[in-house]
């Protein structure tokens, strides 16, 4: 299991911001994150539909961050690129599970657990810049 392109681009370009702590426009962030500026463009999109960049127009334009960074986790972050996390897809909650029923899944519970450890750690990582 990994995380996807799109999911590491979108942590290098929050880092970004954090780091700086200022107001970038697209080609700035694309030349110190090395993510090209369409799917910088792409990625800032979602992230500022979610609440987490604002985006502002025209002269003095570009993307900062709408959060203290120490308030933005890396699983909120992940989960706006990717969705919930999940370890299964027998944890969506739109899924019907095909196992008959005198057969139990020990493994719906287990995944469950593993995802929630998962969730709790993503959670704890804030993108506060180190000192």
């Amino acid at each position: 299991m990994k995380i996807n392109l799109e999911t590491d681009y979108a942590v290098r370009i929050v880092q970004c911001l954090a780091d700086t702590g200022k107001r970038l426009d697209a080609n700035a962030i694309s030349e110190k994150t090395g993510v090209t500026q369409r799917f910088s463009l792409k990625i800032l999109r979602k992230l500022a539909t979610q609440g987490l960049v604002k985006s502002y127009k025209g002269v003095g334009g570009g993307y900062e961050l709408a959060l203290p960074p120490e308030q933005i986790t890396l699983l909120q972050v992940m989960e706006i690129i990717e969705g919930p996390l999940v370890i299964s897809r027998c944890q969506q909650s739109d899924y019907k599970c095909d196992h008959p029923n005198d057969c139990s899944c020990h493994f719906h519970h287990l995944f469950n657990e593993v995802a929630a450890d998962m969730q709790k750690k993503f959670s704890s990582v804030t993108f506060e810049p180190k000192k």
